[in-house]
């Protein structure tokens, strides 16, 4: 997949998680709430693409989303990323907030891709190409895939 969308440079901010992370999503540093997320994110950052893995050596989307959940919201998710949206609660793309699960068609496959949606319009995923990076719902590339984005229901 495309990573034009990408956010550049990364793990080269300089500052605390707070400020990084406020500088990378674009919003006032008081948003940056919670440091669980981003300190688990900035630790994530650049580990390599690697079907079905689940560890740093490499790890595929839904591998990175289900252990991002777990540790940072204590949320046991499905690994398999169409499975995942099928226990979303769905909801609009302005009401997305941290946490929730972005999913994506690829390839004329239905939720063949998903991500964890951070804040202005950013979300964290593994990417096929780049690893985990954080990129951009709006990038036109990412978004003419983009298929839903909802809360996990418990």
């Amino acid at each position: 997949m495309s990573d034009a969308s990408s956010l550049r440079g990364q793990k080269k901010v300089s500052g605390n998680v707070r400020e990084r992370y406020a500088e990378l999503l674009n919003v006032p540093e008081r948003q940056i709430r919670n440091e669980r997320l981003y300190r688990f994110v900035d630790d994530w950052m650049g580990v390599p693409y690697r079907d079905n893995g689940m560890d740093k050596r490499g790890v595929d989307c839904s591998g990175f989303t289900s252990i991002l959940e777990k540790e940072v919201f204590n949320t046991d998710v499905p690994r398999i990323a169409r499975v995942m949206a099928d226990n979303v609660k769905r909801k609009y793309e302005d009401q997305l907030e941290e946490g929730d699960l972005v999913f994506f068609d690829f390839n004329g496959k239905k939720f063949s891709h998903v991500g964890v949606y951070l804040q202005n319009n950013k979300f964290v995923h593994a990417s096929s190409s780049k690893g985990v990076i954080i990129s951009d719902l709006k990038d036109p590339w990412y978004y003419k895939y983009f298929s839903r984005g909802g809360t996990l229901r418990n």
